[in-house]
């Protein structure tokens, strides 16, 4: 959600940053919009006025025995109060004008943000690792994953196209990574692990921009709730309607959950294999913290993200997201892409964003700085630590073998009983 006060004191500035996001000037609708609904409050106020001032004239007037003039000021008095009524109605059509509008554009970018259209004007930062050089040619995971226990037919026959179920060795090493993971969010780099609701309201959604704009991605349940397409929402919306005491700034969460997306908008894509699912499980970072950490925070977390796959030794790239690629709550996004060799290309496995307050004000989560009485909207951050489906696929292919078993990551052993290998079905 924008600041419209922000929007009246810097029309240009606003337009500059839609324009960056390929967007029409909106700062002059918007204002209009503003214009009009002020001036209905303005009539409010001197309709009001005007009332409380005739209602004490009534009183006056029959004290003084003048009957003719208190009925007229009666009158008057009924008339101010059926023109109100229908002001207050007019006024509450024009602020939801106004709400609905300024909800439905996305965050403007940082100023460091490179502009673009899509991925290809996207600023690679850095790389990390070797891709593994095989002396033999890397199979797809959809290839040799069936045969370590990635059953696609059992789950398309239970649900349908991209569902999969994953059975014995290979649901083993889906819970070893989920739970390395979770390990090492909370213990190594400070996260409240976190058990929130799969199933969510209107309003979460909306507090973190799913809602309105992205309905079609998501899955809804017959009584009206959402089954959440990233515990994002969830942990987000735990600080929603609340102003958090400022020590207990920065508030760093973690979540292994399941996420639901019904893929609206990704028709025809990784239609094969395991990457791109309707259900997955996803361990998600949040944070949520004053302005002045954000920066920090949005460091810290890529960070927290980037030690997931340098521990288990994957090579990956750091992408700076330019304008055009941008979720729609996000100001600054950088992607994490891992290296799959059966198609020799890095593909996103996690995605990093600092969302400014966008989120913060259509939550309505404040926190009241040191010395002020007046309360400020809080930053929020978000980001994948990491993807637990995907993980697995870049874990098949980095570490596949010529005989189509899988070597387990060191750091997986523990959590896999002692189990090194993953051997294919005879």
């Amino acid at each position: 959600m924008h600041d419209i006060r922000f929007i009246r004191e810097n029309p240009a500035a606003f337009d500059a940053g839609l324009a960056r996001r390929g967007l029409a000037p909106l700062s002059a609708e918007i204002l209009a919009l503003d214009e009009q609904s002020r001036a209905i409050k303005t009539q409010l106020q001197v309709g009001q006025a005007r009332r409380n001032e005739a209602s004490k004239l009534i009183g006056q007037a029959m004290a003084a025995g003048d009957k003719d003039k208190a009925e007229a000021l009666k009158a008057e008095v009924a008339k101010l109060k059926e023109d109100m009524m229908w002001l207050e109605v007019d006024e509450q059509t024009h602020s939801e004008t106004l709400q609905d509008r300024l909800a439905a554009i996305p965050n403007l970018p940082a100023d460091d943000v490179p502009e673009g259209a899509d991925e290809d004007a996207n600023v690679e930062v850095s790389r990390w690792g070797t891709p593994r050089a095989f002396d033999f040619a890397p199979q797809d995971h959809a290839d040799f994953g069936p045969a370590l226990g990635l059953d696609f037919e059992g789950g398309a026959k239970l649900s349908g196209a991209r569902f999969t179920a994953l059975r014995g060795q290979m649901a083993r090493l889906h819970r070893a990574l989920a739970q390395f993971m979770l390990d090492t969010q909370t213990g190594v780099n400070g996260y409240e692990e976190t058990n929130p609701p799969l199933l969510v309201r209107d309003e979460a959604l909306f507090g973190t921009g799913q809602l309105p704009k992205f309905a079609e991605d998501l899955f809804r349940t017959t009584d009206g709730r959402w089954l959440i397409p990233t515990a994002e929402v969830s942990l987000t919306n735990l600080v929603a309607d609340q102003i958090v005491p400022l020590a207990e700034l920065p508030v760093r969460l973690t979540a292994l959950t399941p996420c639901f997306r019904s893929e609206a908008g990704s028709a025809g894509r990784d239609t094969r294999g395991f990457i791109r699912q309707h259900q997955f499980e996803k361990v998600e970072l949040v944070t949520i913290c004053a302005p002045d950490e954000s920066q920090a925070e949005h460091a810290r977390m890529c960070a927290a993200a980037e030690g997931i796959l340098q521990a288990l030794a994957l090579p990956y790239r750091k992408m700076l997201l330019c304008t055009g690629d941008m979720g729609f709550g996000a100001r600054k996004t950088w992607d994490l892409e891992v290296w799959l060799p059966s198609q020799q290309t890095y593909r996103e496995i996690s995605s990093v964003s600092n969302c400014g307050d966008f989120q913060a004000r259509r939550m309505n989560a404040r926190y009241r700085p040191e010395g002020e009485k007046q309360t400020r909207f809080l930053h929020t951050l978000n980001g994948s630590g990491l993807a637990v489906g995907r993980t697995l696929v870049a874990v098949l292919e980095n570490y596949q073998q010529a005989d189509g078993s899988v070597i387990v990551p060191e750091v997986l052993v523990p959590y896999m009983g002692g189990v090194t290998v993953l051997e294919p079905k005879s």
